[in-house]
């Protein structure tokens, strides 16, 4: 299993950040199989896509809530760097309340 879970949606409420205030979050390393995603499907074009972060962020954006690390951006670069043999990323971890689980 590459992923902890696969979701459809964002179980945790909206944060409004924007992408300058996500780059304001440093990186961290997280395991792969920490990660819950929160989109069912990818397009193979983006996962090929030799210059899909050209115009984004170049760390997927994962929100920590409930006990759970939510994948709200950066599915196709996870799953490029579990294809080639990584068990980890760096991510911008944002942190929400909740309850621990």
């Amino acid at each position: 299993m590459i992923f902890r879970a696969v979701r459809d949606g964002r179980p945790y409420p909206e944060h409004n950040l924007t992408l300058k205030q996500w780059a304001e979050i440093p990186p961290r390393p997280l395991r792969l199989d920490q990660l819950i995603t929160t989109k069912r499907e990818l397009a193979l074009d983006k996962l090929l896509a030799e210059d899909s972060t050209f115009y984004g962020d170049l760390f997927p954006h994962v929100v920590q809530w409930n006990g759970g690390l939510y994948l709200e951006d950066g599915l196709h670069r996870a799953l490029r760097a579990a294809l080639q043999g990584r068990n980890q990323i760096h991510a911008r971890v944002l942190v929400l309340g909740g309850q621990a689980e």
